[in-house]
């Protein structure tokens, strides 16, 4: 790799980290290719990102970013998972963990504050923000069929009264 293609390298990893919020750190060491395809699909599908890069390249992208205490996990053979959703990547690198043991959790990091390995797992375990979206709907339209459903009451109560005289007196 020459200078200009290791500078470009540079840019498009500073490019892919640019919007994210969560960024995992990873050693695949052992895994097959197969097992690496399966997880760049399953982090794809989740709206994550997962890269395999070259250590000293990825030190520099990272270097004046808010991302740049990452530089210390960079060792060995490491990959970045990473998603603009605070929890995306965090959820898909830990549940492939639990199936696959030769995936490591080195650490990671949640906007400019830098995550161990537990409290990666740790945000694992939270709701998505789509999840989250969904609850708060849900709370908001609950009180509002249950106040329809109590405005409707006293009328079909009325209704059933007038329609059982009225089957009465005929």
């Amino acid at each position: 790799m020459d200078r200009a293609q290791k500078a470009k390298a540079v840019e498009n990893i500073k490019e892919m980290l640019s919007p994210a919020h969560a960024v995992v750190v990873l050693h695949y060491k052992g895994m097959t290719v197969a097992e690496i395809t399966e997880l760049r699909r399953q982090a794809r599908a989740a709206g994550a990102g997962f890269k395999v890069t070259k250590n000293r390249l990825t030190k520099i992208a990272v270097n004046d970013t808010k991302f740049a205490h990452l530089a210390d996990l960079l060792t060995g053979p490491t990959a970045i998972s990473f998603s603009e959703d605070a929890v995306a990547a965090a959820k898909i690198i830990v549940r492939f963990a639990k199936d696959n043991e030769k995936l490591v959790i080195l650490g990671g990091a949640l906007g400019d504050k830098a995550l161990d390995v537990n409290a990666v797992k740790s945000l694992a375990e939270l709701p998505s923000l789509d999840e989250l979206r969904s609850r708060l709907i849900a709370m908001i339209q609950t009180p509002a069929t249950r106040i329809a459903g109590v405005l409707a009451a006293p009328a079909g109560g009325l209704a059933r009264v007038t329609g059982a005289y009225a089957k009465k007196g005929a």
